[in-house]
């Protein structure tokens, strides 16, 4: 069975996340990608640890890195140089996340390959784009604060909180391959390539979506509500009799429902959540009133019989129990990749769910300079 992007070739000089995220999805979805590395230590990841698997490999480094070849090559040399121009003129596509200006000192910016590489698709990721953010260093950390999403997460008695994985890169990978996409697109009809930039700013701005448009259409300012949501109630973390549970409540009929099986039918008439409107003006009301009939059962009781009933809920999973879940669904989140040496390699799988052309895992992620394609 052909892969989606079986004939598309990907050089890969990014390190960390972002843009090995982007190379990732191509790879799991049959291109070809050649990922070039520091000789000696290779992508920043390979030293992040712990945690390690089995044989001692940076986890973080495995997350995003499946599927593709490694090459070592010192670009400070004109022998690296040259065989980075080989791999770069049988490539359709050049992802970098280098700060602006060095590609450019290296001979290896857009502007420099564009005349003998028409086709190319030539995406760069920057922190805070190529002009007067060029020189501010492009960390996750430092973009969840300076871009707002620590502004609307955590407690709003507590400090500013940064979300659990670096959500950022993460974003802006996903927008970058995209991106790529559409310029392959366009160069199926025109022949012709292009640059592509993203940044993690404008990545963030944009996946801050609702409280992004709340202030740039109306004005508003948004602040941190712990587990609640700024539109929409009752949806956030209830105590039971035992733990506690997430009830996700999205229209009047789920709300009525949810009346009915805590055993109060009559608020769902109550003037004071009688609409989505009324219930988030009053939502401390009406999560009391909530929270005096949830602690008559425990939380995995009440799951079950809001469950049956229509109304989203659901416990508060660990990463573990998260996959155990899917598990549970037939998702099977997990797949399985044999290194050369035989140990296996466990990651999760791709979200992408294809009829025709599905994800395909060819290769454990490299070795520093591995090339599980060659020969």
């Amino acid at each position: 069975m052909a892969a989606a992007l079986e004939g598309i070739t990907v050089i890969d000089f990014s390190r960390v996340l972002a843009g090995p995220l982007a190379t990732m999805v191509f790879a799991d979805l049959g291109a070809e990608v050649v990922k070039v590395e520091r000789p000696g230590s290779g992508d920043d990841t390979r030293e992040w640890g712990p945690p390690y698997d089995g044989s001692g490999v940076a986890t973080y480094f495995l997350s995003v890195n499946r599927g593709k070849r490694s090459r070592a090559l010192d670009l400070r040399d004109e022998a690296g140089l040259a065989e980075a121009r080989e791999l770069i003129a049988s490539s359709d596509v050049l992802v970098e996340n280098f700060r602006p200006g060095v590609m450019d000192r290296l001979g290896l910016g857009y502007e420099a390959l564009r005349a003998e590489h028409p086709g190319l698709v030539y995406c760069s990721l920057t922190g805070f784009g190529s002009g007067a953010g060029a020189a501010l260093p492009g960390y996750d950390l430092l973009v969840q604060a300076v871009g707002g999403l620590m502004s609307v997460t955590g407690d709003p008695e507590g400090q500013p909180q940064k979300v659990g994985v670096a959500l950022v890169d993460v974003v802006a990978g996903l927008f970058a391959s995209v991106g790529i996409l559409a310029a392959l697109r366009h160069r199926d009809r025109t022949g012709e390539g292009q640059l592509l930039e993203v940044d993690l700013l404008s990545s963030l701005l944009a996946a801050l979506v609702n409280q992004s448009a709340a202030y740039t259409a109306g004005g508003v300012v948004a602040g941190r509500m712990g587990n609640a949501h700024p539109s929409i109630s009752p949806y956030e973390l209830y105590e039971t009799g035992e733990g506690e549970i997430v009830i996700a409540v999205g229209n009047d009929r789920q709300f009525a429902a949810l009346a009915e099986v805590i055993g109060a039918p009559e608020l769902a008439g109550d003037e004071r959540f009688a609409s989505n409107d009324a219930r988030v003006a009053n939502r401390e009301a009406l999560g009391a009133e909530l929270v005096e009939r949830l602690r008559q059962r425990s939380g995995a009781e009440w799951i079950e019989a809001l469950s049956q009933a229509g109304v989203p809920a659901g416990e508060v999973n660990d990463i573990a129990g998260a996959f155990a879940l899917a598990e549970r669904l037939g998702l099977d989140p997990v797949i399985e990749l044999e290194r050369g040496d035989g140990s296996v390699v466990r990651l999760p799988r791709s979200p992408i769910g294809l009829s025709a052309t599905p994800p395909s895992y060819r290769s454990a992620p490299p070795g520093l300079g591995e090339d599980p394609g060659a020969g």
